[in-house]
């Protein structure tokens, strides 16, 4: 199937489904809507690769032979649950003011890791709910959302087969997309990414992630089609810098700037990248982990969201010092050792601020 094709298919369903949920959401009178609530300080919305999240049981459906207790790292219950209070520590110091109110993550393996991590000592008041479906992945590692149902209410999710012509045998992990809606009627439309890994350099692999944001910027055109001013989310770990190919020229993601135009989108992470910050090093800071927001966050001229923004989470504690480098994130192993941090990329989050009507 061509990328056209594909893009063509997922267009008219989203079609359907902005069409049946859009008439749900303008219903006001749903208990539902009148118990969401307005975050007093704003919408807070994070993204986390947190690192090969696997529990400690043989899988063989997928390749998690690396995290086994028969594996060099030697993952056993113990060191998983070490893992779990580790994630759960960096999860409540995202937001000094409260819990992340909608958090993607990314390299999670399944449903049990991510009921364990909801259910963590450091996060379980959050009451956090699951977004996540199975994906393609031969290592078995996956995205999905955590969201707190007072503040957002999902209606509809899918995950999205990532599809171009000319892929070749890649087997892409699929994007999760997200469409609810929050306290002040406004819509959002979410994209959870993880995309293909610089594994064999980063040219050589670079035309997988052109593919996959080629196949984005088509789905995002086609909700843009139906509404200009489409509040559109894109958050993930793309595995590339913010003025690279894939997301400045394919996906077409820029710096925030004076001139807004309906239909754009904008990289709030372009600017902190460019002045040298980062979410993981090797041999440098890169910017792979980004949220990227629609025009109408930015500017809003339907609805009352802002997008503010955007920081990385880089508490001291949750880095790492070597003898002659500069601090970096604390991972929890390698192929071969295990160390006990909590994961080789930091969080990033934006806050959205409910602005008041006129």
């Amino acid at each position: 199937m061509s990328i056209f094709h594909s893009i063509l298919k997922a267009m008219r369903l989203l079609s359907v489904i902005f069409i049946l949920t859009a008439l749900i959401s303008s219903c006001s009178t749903h208990s539902w809507m009148k118990q969401l609530q307005e975050p007093e300080n704003g919408l807070t919305i994070a993204f986390y690769n947190v690192e090969n999240l696997f529990d400690t049981i043989d899988d063989p459906t997928i390749n998690d032979k690396a995290y086994l207790p028969d594996s060099e790292v030697a993952w056993n219950t113990e060191r998983y649950f070490s893992k779990l209070d580790n994630l759960g520590r960096v999860i409540a110091a995202m937001d000094t003011l409260d819990f992340p109110h909608l958090l993607g993550l990314s390299e999670v393996e399944n449903q049990t890791v991510l009921d364990d991590l909801r259910n963590n000592q450091f996060i379980k008041k959050a009451d956090y709910k699951i977004i996540h479906h199975e994906g393609p992945d031969r290592r078995g590692i996956e995205v999905a959302m955590l969201y707190r149902p007072q503040f957002f209410k999902p209606l509809h999710t899918q995950p999205l087969k990532v599809q171009w012509e000319g892929m070749g045998r890649s087997i892409p992990r699929d994007i999760l997309y997200v469409k609810g809606i929050v306290a002040s009627k406004d819509t959002l439309h979410l994209f959870v990414n993880h995309w293909s890994s610089r594994m064999g350099g980063q040219e050589q692999s670079e035309h997988l992630r052109i593919g996959q944001a080629r196949f984005l910027r088509g789905i995002v055109d086609s909700l843009l089609a139906i509404n200009r001013h489409s509040n559109i989310i894109i958050m993930g770990d793309f595995n590339d810098n913010p003025d690279d190919a894939s997301l400045f020229a394919h996906l077409k993601a820029y710096a925030p700037h004076e001139e807004i135009h309906a239909g754009q989108l904008f990289n709030l992470a372009m600017e902190p990248y460019l002045l040298g910050e980062g979410t993981l090093y090797y041999r440098s800071w890169d910017y792979f982990d980004q949220i990227i927001v629609s025009s109408n966050l930015l500017e809003p001229r339907q609805g009352s969201l802002r997008a503010g923004p955007i920081e990385v989470i880089k508490k001291h504690w949750m880095l790492f010092t070597p003898r002659n480098g500069v601090p970096r994130p604390n991972r929890t192993a390698t192929s071969k050792s295990y160390f006990g941090g909590f994961s080789d990329h930091l969080p990033v989050m934006t806050r959205i601020a409910f602005d008041q009507q006129e």
